[in-house]
């Protein structure tokens, strides 16, 4: 009995060791590819709103400009601290009988305002450091949403080239099967063949562009990758053109503009700096003096005050004097400048918004047709294969047009959200 009980035990034994071993494989597996799986990475939904908002927190430009102010501010301290005073000790003779010790403390006074003359400057600078800040944040809006708006248009460019490789290859396909049945050219399949590999190139070009306008994006808030997918899908809805009027009224006041003649109110202050130095500062003495031979204490009073004789800070007040000048011409300059890059960018918006309009109200739907039209009757061996090829290649021609078309409306629209300094609006 006992030995019967002893082979059963045994025989489970092994039956439970052929199993474990037998599972044990597919156990790994499983395991192996749950974490493949799970290290696959989703792509991050973002919308305009979310990559606006990603750059302002993680640009490093901004946060450098961020930096500057705080600097700057460092600076109005610095220029409202008076001089230091001056503590000083002279002694006169060895001899102890007879020896005099001399404690001053000296301490100068500022006259002509020049600490106010400091702290203007320095205010002035700390205000052009809040407008770089601010035009900044503009700029890198602006630069936000068109780049978002061209990783859209490359993704269109992307579908529709994978749309047209797929027409390609039904069409390569069907020309096939009509040069096996005899009734075209092995020609005419040789030409479906080139306009499938011509597809195929553009598809490719198309997955290039896409990947770049990706990582140009992904370069505002510092990363170099694409593990994003955006959200918006009103790509095809143009940008408003603003009135020439206001348009022109905001770029006089842009952030261009107002730094430009911040700056000219700094190098006021700066040459009102050097203006105060022509004024000479006074120092005042006031101390103990000892006369061991006397042995008796004297009070120490005096003043003492530079004669602007051979020195009179001209030259410098005359450099500042001549760098305001240059900051007026300047501002001249960019005034001008503005509103000239305003009119270009409106007149690229206006024109790309005529042109979308055209392409995608005539012109698209248009070659649309026609394709469709010719791809039938090639189907009904009413017309030949380079009719289809020709309708293709029109209507493939339009849609790329028309999608440049609408990314040069979106960039220009940025550009003059960047001149006036407004934010543009966005799917929110």
């Amino acid at each position: 009995m006992y030995r019967h009980s002893f082979l059963l035990a045994l025989a489970l034994l092994a039956a439970s060791t052929s199993h474990a071993q037998s599972t044990a494989p597919g156990n790994t597996e499983q395991i192996q590819s749950y974490t493949a799986s799970s290290l696959v990475k989703e792509p991050r939904l973002l919308s305009l709103p979310a990559a606006i908002n990603l750059a302002f927190d993680q640009n490093k430009g901004l946060a450098a400009a961020r930096k500057e102010i705080e600097a700057v501010e460092a600076t109005i301290i610095q220029a409202g601290a008076r001089p230091n005073p001056e503590f000083s000790a002279l002694m006169e003779d060895t001899r102890k009988s007879t020896r005099t010790t001399t404690y001053l403390i000296n301490q100068p006074i500022e006259l002509g305002d020049k600490r106010s003359a400091r702290i203007e400057a320095a205010q002035r600078a700390r205000d052009m450091a809040l407008l770089g800040y601010s035009a900044k944040r503009t700029e890198i809006r602006a630069g936000v949403v068109a780049a978002y708006y061209d990783v859209m248009v490359a993704t269109e460019r992307q579908r529709l080239a994978k749309e047209l490789l797929g027409l390609a290859k039904t069409a390569a396909d069907m020309a096939g099967r009509r040069v096996t049945a005899g009734k075209i050219s092995p020609v005419e399949q040789t030409k479906a063949k080139v306009a499938e590999a011509s597809a195929q190139l553009e598809l490719n070009q198309a997955d290039s562009e896409l990947i770049l306008a990706q990582k140009k994006l992904a370069m505002f808030w510092g990363s170099v990758g694409n593990e994003f997918q955006l959200t918006d899908g009103g790509v095809e809805t143009l940008p408003e053109l603003p009135a020439i009027a206001q348009l022109t009224e905001k770029v006089a006041i842009g952030p261009a503009v107002k730094l430009a003649q911040l700056e000219v109110e700094r190098r006021r202050a700066l040459a009102k700096i050097e203006s105060s130095k022509r004024i000479p500062d006074v120092n005042l003495t006031f101390g103990n003096k000892r006369d061991e031979s006397a042995a008796r204490n004297m009070w120490v009073v005096g003043i003492s005050m530079p004669i602007p004789v051979f020195d009179s800070n001209k030259g410098n007040e005359l450099e500042a004097l001549k760098r305001v000048d240059k900051a007026r011409d300047e501002l001249s300059i960019v005034e001008v400048q503005m509103q000239s890059e305003a009119a270009q960018s409106f007149e690229r918006l206006r024109n790309a918004r005529e042109e979308a309009a055209a392409l995608r109200g005539e012109i698209v739907p248009g070659a649309q047709s026609a394709y469709q039209a010719a791809r039938t009757g090639f189907e009904l061996g009413k017309f030949g294969y380079l009719d289809v090829l020709d309708a293709q290649r029109t209507f493939f021609q339009a849609k790329a047009q028309y999608w440049k078309a609408l990314s040069t409306a979106f960039q220009a629209a940025a550009d003059l959200d960047r001149l006036a300094g407004t934010e543009t609006p966005s799917a929110e």
